[in-house]
């Protein structure tokens, strides 16, 4: 166990946990690190676009879930077969002014949340489940196979100076869930794991304010003979004091103790207590939305889990606010399929490879709907985009292809990243500006 918590404890903190002295100090982790030669080059971040960065709770689905059925463009077509739940009604609701038909329960988030969501309809052009990886990847659509959440991660970690760069992942459900970083894999942290970890009586946030001493003394004689008097005006305006560290302690703990499993509730309290930690960019989760349903009776799990997974979202929009983190945090969805629509399987739906729904909720981005479904085979599958409007439309310039590598060009986009990184990252796709503040 307790070599099991000493890894837990470096994955989260690095060598020498070093990421608990940034937390207890305020002090960036790689000043830490070696902070002469910090302060020789230039303490400020290497990042061109702080102030779009953003982090991200990246809701990732291996199980395919059909998500891609409930949701606004999906109710033109009397064709498309839906739950005849009345929790899943047909329901209007606004995005930036505009009126769509959605399930119920997306017209019951929060106005502010839903003028900051966009629906992204696109395709993944696989059917099979252990894929997921490879959607992660935008299916070949990046360069060195480097998957879309670690491609964020590097991006905003100079930005945000978070502890790691790699991303964490909280709830995968299935190896095809897991994360890689530069073509490792990464460990799973449940998040019960994470608070026995973390709220243990002899665990890292004990004693976070004799930490912060602590580490200011060892720093003290760099601070006053080693630093000009602009390095140590930098310094200063980073420290915590003493009152701010013991407020961080006690809200970090308290949201950390009311973890009660590793549910898809309990993964927002612990993505949101990494956030407050600035362990890392991204954090993934798993949120179910229908999950694999071939034999889903009346669509009673897709409609249980369609209530539930959205009251889940609402929840961390909640939190985010009362946090203060609601302009600094976006939340983005990535399925591995979406769901088969037309009525040829009443009893549930099978896999669609032509059609999956992503989302993006946050500050970047312009509520609405980007793309629109049409007939494709026996089914329906999502049509071309037109890289100007966002519509989809037959005649778009973004092929059905294309919109998954769009989907990463334009979240990379949104957080600052410059068209000379994104060519040099992803392979095709174009950003879609109309998704886009």
């Amino acid at each position: 166990m307790l070599n099991r918590r000493q890894a837990l404890l470096s994955t989260l903190f690095g060598t020498g946990y070093v990421g608990l002295r940034a937390l207890a100090t305020g002090l960036p982790a790689a000043f830490l690190l070696n902070p002469r030669r910090a302060l020789a080059a230039n303490p400020a971040p290497a990042c061109g676009a702080a102030a779009k960065a953003q982090y991200f709770v990246f809701n990732t689905l291996g199980s395919g879930d059909p998500i891609n059925a409930n949701v606004p463009g999906l109710y033109d077509d009397p064709k498309i077969t839906h739950s005849a739940d009345p929790s899943m009604a047909p329901t209007p609701l606004k995005l930036r002014g505009q009126t769509f038909t959605a399930a119920a329960p997306w017209a019951q988030l929060p106005q502010p949340v839903l003028d900051r969501t966009t629906f992204w309809h696109l395709m993944t052009n696989t059917p099979v489940h252990p894929k997921e990886p490879d959607v992660l990847k935008l299916m070949g659509g990046t360069y060195g196979g480097e998957m879309l959440p670690s491609l964020l991660a590097k991006a905003m970690a100079p930005c945000l100076r978070t502890i790691q760069t790699q991303p964490l992942t909280l709830g995968a459900t299935s190896p095809a869930e897991g994360l890689s970083y530069n073509g490792a894999a990464l460990p799973i942290i449940p998040a019960l794991a994470l608070k026995a970890t973390l709220t243990n009586p002899a665990g890292p946030l004990s004693d976070l304010q004799g930490l912060r001493d602590k580490t200011l003394g060892q720093l003290y004689d760099l601070y006053k003979n080693g630093a000009t008097p602009a390095q140590r005006t930098y310094i200063d305006s980073l420290v915590s004091s003493q009152t701010q560290v013991r407020n961080i302690n006690q809200s970090l703990l308290d949201a950390l103790t009311s973890i009660k499993d590793n549910s898809a509730d309990s993964q927002m309290l612990a993505a949101v207590t990494l956030i407050q930690m600035k362990v890392t960019p991204v954090i993934s989760v798993h949120i179910p939305f229908g999950g694999d349903n071939h034999r889903d009776i009346g669509l009673a799990a897709e409609t249980a889990q369609t209530v539930s997974g959205v009251a889940t979202i609402a929840s961390l929009m909640a939190q985010l606010t009362k946090a203060g983190l609601a302009d600094q945090v976006t939340f983005a969805t990535l399925n591995v399929f979406g769901r088969t629509l037309g009525p040829s399987n009443t009893d549930g739906r099978q896999h669609n490879e032509n059609h999956q729904v992503s989302i993006a909720i946050g500050k970047p981005f312009a509520g609405g709907v980007i793309g629109a479904v049409g007939p494709v085979a026996k089914d329906y599958g999502a049509l071309p985009l037109d890289s100007q409007t966002g519509k989809g439309t037959a005649g778009g310039d973004v092929s059905a292809l294309e919109t998954l590598p769009s989907f990463g060009r334009t979240l990379l986009s949104a957080v600052g990243v410059d068209k000379t990184t994104l060519d040099a990252e992803i392979i095709g796709g174009k950003v879609i500006g109309a998704a886009l503040v």
